[in-house]
């Protein structure tokens, strides 16, 4: 396994220099990561390593897409546990570029605008942080030139905006989805998991617990959904919920009957946490009740 953490050590291994070994040795998927890899990660590089060729991926701890007050200070870091990983799991190359390499310039004059669908959610919540996002993705793109990046499905607005960033710029790039990994109590795998207690851990999976709740009313129209999930977070108060949501697919308003996603975003101690669910929306008149926040 190859750890680049130049551009030129990066684009040397794969073949970018036409005089690399590697030169036209095929297809390239990225797996882009900030590090403090974990078993959800895993599942991003096990859909990653079907698709063949080689594989990428970057470990970098983004500074774009936190907002004053937010814990790029104490954001786990890992990267001999993370590289460790990525050797079990067959990673040809990984990209792990220190903030220089990245952004030689300072912060970039020019940015990626994420439009409407990143004020909504988390960018309410986050201002700025879908454009740091969308800003360094395209940098990676750019950089590693893949045919395929995978992204997992636990961030989904960001999965949502990935994909719109691809087809609205024409990149030449597929977008794959990851199914959410999750543990045994239903709490999806976040590398801010670790921030949590005991005690903070057990009240945190009321988010998956108001999930699966909201999806198993589904049948009966977008506001059971809501009622049901909204039901089992009142039952923890250790949860501060910032917003449940009910969407389409595409983070619209949602249309029964017919698919939807829905969407929580919690504090848990000093822990903000994310997460979302597919779900099947029977009809129902009358309109939508409004998301608690």
């Amino acid at each position: 396994m190859i750890v680049a953490e130049t551009r030129a050590q990066l684009h040397e291994a794969l073949g970018h220099d036409s005089r690399s070994a590697r030169a036209g040795a095929g297809s390239v998927t990225l797996v882009p990561t900030m590090g403090a890899l974990h078993i959800g990660h895993g599942q991003l590089l096990d859909v990653a390593a079907r698709r063949r060729g080689v594989l990428v991926v970057s470990i970098f701890v983004n500074p774009l897409q936190f907002a004053a007050g937010e814990d790029l200070a104490r954001y786990p870091r890992s990267l001999e546990a993370d590289l460790a990983l990525c050797r079990e799991r067959g990673v040809e190359v990984v990209f792990a570029p220190p903030y220089a390499e990245m952004y030689p310039t300072g912060d970039p004059q020019v940015s990626v605008d994420p439009g409407p669908l990143g004020s909504i959610l988390e960018g309410a919540s986050r201002p700025g942080h879908f454009r740091g996002v969308l800003t360094v993705v395209t940098k990676l793109l750019g950089l590693v030139r893949p045919d395929a990046a995978v992204f997992g499905e636990k961030d989904y607005q960001q999965l949502v905006l990935v994909s719109r960033l691809v087809d609205d710029l024409c990149l030449p790039v597929e977008v794959v989805a990851a199914p959410t990994v999750r543990a045994d109590d239903g709490m999806a795998l976040s590398s801010r998991n670790r921030y949590l207690d005991t005690t903070q851990r057990r009240a945190a999976a009321a988010l998956s617990r108001a999930l699966s709740a909201g999806r198993a009313a589904g049948t009966a129209g977008p506001r059971a959904v809501l009622a049901a999930a909204r039901d089992v977070l009142r039952a923890e108060p250790a949860v501060a919920v910032d917003y449940l949501s009910l969407r389409s697919p595409e983070l619209g308003e949602p249309a029964a009957p017919g698919p939807g996603r829905l969407l929580v975003a919690a504090t848990v101690g000093a822990t903000r946490l994310i997460d979302n669910v597919a779900v099947e929306l029977g009809a129902e008149t009358g309109t939508r009740q409004e998301p608690c926040r």
